[in-house]
């Protein structure tokens, strides 16, 4: 099916137009180059936020500079070959909720040695790649209804709106309300707002670039303004731009600690299992529902909701993770945050390639990453996020066998803050009221059992 700016038939101009399909797809090479900027720029927290947190688990010399390096080595590693062989605008990294998951429940909570763990993530790398390989993770994608398709899309841009509301402070924690309004006239809230505002009336005006420069004048805000927006301060506040103090250029630290040491004999064991068996269904549900959103938001799925080069695709998903276990970090997967360069206009694998290109100039730069805030890219999340909702309006609402599970699929991803949560449940629903409704025929066989074994992991091995 191809999308309102495709152009199949249109003549590529140059090495990069023809590998990539610049033209084809209806991009430019300035656009594509922008949108892996945008994408960059979003994703840009996770070189700072990766390392702090898996370095409460991980204990080497250097440890967080070590991680830091690791974290754009597999950042690198991973969008490169999303962009180089799949040819698709999607950038990974090291997986937040799965680092933290990695750090708190199997190191700290379980005391599996840091190297074991490791290993672990190796091997649900390897499945992936291997349920790939012989289909059955496509087939398990075809199963999903087109109605479940369109509900991950929209249930991603919930999430990714969710994300930026509390990244800019203006959404935080209650204890009677669970949630609540922020302060508007915290720092993180107005540099927030300001960004938010200026994109939307950048993109409203179709100024090309809007999500960018919005990101870059709320940043230039927060720095001319000494708005104590950036980590770093005094028992975990928040400070004004600390400045280059180290000077625009570091150089990284090789991670001698960390490379190859992961323990794949120690994870096979049979304690261990379990913890294979989580990062993998995590995974496995986070990056499908995430690449099949920023598919269906890009205009790559067909009439049946299929993607082009789909087998490719999830086998770069996998061995992205089981190289970043072997440098020596926890998942790594495709990011939501992909959108933002989506967004801007990338359509091809040279916005992956740019961004996997500025990982690793960051391993060398990182100080000028860290003169973009959170509170800066918060405002693309949410912008993003409303994007992704169009799909909504075409989900069979009038239908409640296909509504419910759509709804659910929907919420339950702001409200569990997880994808894998929103695309579970979404299933597990459709099964049962298929199912039950005398209507069991219309649901794959394949999605019934895939449905079973969701259902099973909730029941037996918890959250």
């Amino acid at each position: 099916m191809a999308t309102e700016t495709t152009r199949p038939d249109a003549p590529a101009t140059g090495v990069l137009d023809r590998f990539f399909g610049i033209t084809r797809h209806g991009s430019t090479r300035s656009r594509e180059v922008r949108a892996g900027v945008t994408t960059f720029l979003t994703m840009s927290y996770i070189v700072f936020v990766n390392p702090q947190i898996l370095s409460e688990a991980i204990d080497v010399p250097n440890s967080f500079v070590q991680l830091l390096t690791v974290t754009c080595l597999a950042a690198m590693i991973g969008t490169l070959l999303m962009g180089l062989v799949a040819r698709y605008p999607f950038a990974q990294a090291p997986g937040m909720g799965l680092n933290a998951f990695f750090t708190y429940t199997v190191v700290l909570g379980m005391g599996v040695p840091w190297q074991t763990a490791l290993g672990a993530v190796f091997i649900s790398g390897v499945l992936f790649v291997v349920l790939t390989v012989v289909g059955a993770r496509t087939a398990i994608v075809r199963a999903i209804p087109l109605n479940l398709k369109l509900a991950i899309t929209a249930g991603i841009g919930m999430f990714l709106a969710f994300l930026g509301l509390s990244n800019a402070g203006l959404v935080v924690l209650d204890e009677a309300t669970l949630v609540t309004m922020g302060d508007l006239t915290a720092p993180s809230a107005w540099v927030a707002l300001f960004g938010l505002v200026l994109s939307a009336v950048l993109m409203t005006l179709r100024v090309r670039g809007a999500i960018l420069w919005g990101i870059l004048a709320a940043s230039a805000l927060a720095i001319v303004t000494r708005a104590d927006v950036y980590a770093g301060g005094a028992e975990g506040t928040m400070q004004a731009f600390p400045g280059f103090t180290d000077g625009l250029v570091a150089m990284p630290v090789w991670p001698g600690g960390l490379f190859g040491q992961l323990d794949i004999a120690g994870a096979l064991g049979l304690g261990v299992l379990s913890v294979i068996f989580t990062f993998f269904f995590v995974d496995f549900f986070d990056s499908t529902g995430t690449l099949t959103g920023l598919a269906h938001r890009t205009g790559y799925l067909d009439e049946r909701g299929d993607m082009p080069r789909v087998r490719r695709t999830y086998s770069m998903d996998g061995l992205a993770t089981s190289v970043g276990a072997v440098l020596g970090t926890s998942t790594t997967t495709t990011y939501v945050e992909s959108a933002s360069g989506i967004g801007e206009g990338g359509r091809t694998g040279l916005t992956a390639t740019v961004t996997g290109v500025l990982f690793g100039l960051a391993m060398f730069l990182w100080p000028l990453a860290s003169a973009v805030p959170g509170a800066a890219t918060a405002p693309a999340l949410i912008l993003v996020g409303a994007m992704m909702m169009t799909g909504v309006k075409d989900i069979d609402w009038d239908d409640m066998s296909e509504a419910l599970p759509a709804f659910l699929t929907v919420v339950a991803m702001p409200l569990t803050f997880s994808i894998a949560n929103g695309v579970s449940l979404g299933i597990i629903g459709y099964c049962l009221v298929k199912a039950l409704s005398g209507r069991g025929r219309e649901v794959h066989p394949v999605l019934y059992v895939v449905g079973a074994l969701l259902l099973a992991r909730y029941v037996f091995l918890g959250a």
